[in-house]
């Protein structure tokens, strides 16, 4: 994720639809802040949340492995976005699939999470084409509860 991203990025977390189960949609300056902890992010650990696009270079959201809290603990966690237009075509797990086999492959982590809203379906969908399994409920995030979606690596 490079300062060029930031158009893509803008309109992905200003999306109302795609930001559904988030506090609310992103400004352009969050957006670029966005970008900018992401860098920080690879820079420190070798990796962050990247950039999901065709083969043709469409951009169509990000993904990828950041450290969140659980319930006060540190775990390595597999997020995605996709624009809306083009959800529900397998992209978010075709993405999520590659950031568990970098976890796997490039870190000495045991397991990985997905952090989801509890209502949300198809992100709950793509943990489950993971493997991953509900396991807890984060009563410390930013809404009141967010489902804990866990595997091991």
């Amino acid at each position: 994720m490079t300062d060029a991203d930031l158009d893509g990025m803008a309109a992905l977390l200003g999306d109302p639809v795609v930001m559904h189960y988030y506090a609310a949609p992103k400004s352009r300056a969050e957006a670029a802040q966005w970008i900018e902890r992401n860098k920080r992010r690879c820079a420190e650990h070798g990796y962050g949340l990247w950039i999901i696009e065709t083969l043709d270079g469409e951009f169509l959201g990000d993904c990828g492995l950041t450290w969140q809290s659980v319930n006060g603990t540190p775990k390595l966690e597999v997020g995605f976005r996709v624009r809306e237009q083009r959800q529900n075509r397998g992209y978010a797990t075709e993405a999520a699939i590659a950031c568990l086999e970098f976890a796997r492959e490039h870190t000495e982590e045991t397991d990985l999470v997905a952090i989801l809203h509890p209502e949300n379906r198809a992100s709950e969908r793509v943990a489950q084409k993971l493997g991953m399994h509900r396991v807890a409920d984060d009563l410390a995030g930013p809404i009141p509860v967010r489902a804990v979606y866990s595997m091991h690596l």
